[in-house]
């Protein structure tokens, strides 16, 4: 199984597991993958566990409470794009005080799916 730990777009190492960013490398030894030890548990844990289970490197077990947390999430975020791009198309020359507030109105839809990704 192998896992990249390269971001494609920002040539960014990120950790295997929670894909927090690496810090340089380190002049001697073996490039770091994990960001911490408790990283490394718990990939070691979630690999042990999927072989248990048969799962292939491409499958997940999720709860169900998050997973549907997540959904309505991205739904809600999903509404309020299309929100803001009718109203967008609809007022041509929008006031600040209107831009402002379909910002503010995304802004409070990706709020959960941001929290969601911590």
């Amino acid at each position: 199984m192998t896992k990249r730990t390269v971001d494609r777009e920002a040539g960014e190492r990120k950790c295997l597991w929670c894909r927090r960013p690496l810090p340089d490398p380190a002049t001697t030894g073996r490039p770091r993958i994990y960001c911490r030890q408790s990283c490394r548990q718990q990939d070691y844990e979630a690999r042990l566990r999927s072989s248990e289970l048969s799962l292939g490197d491409n499958e997940l077990v999720v709860v169900r409470w998050q997973f549907d947390e997540l959904r309505d999430a991205a739904h809600v975020l999903a509404y309020a794009v299309d929100d803001s791009e009718r109203d967008l198309l609809g007022a041509a020359n929008a006031t600040k005080a209107e831009l402002r507030e379909m910002l503010v109105w995304l802004l409070e839809a990706a709020r959960p799916v941001r929290d969601l990704c911590r």
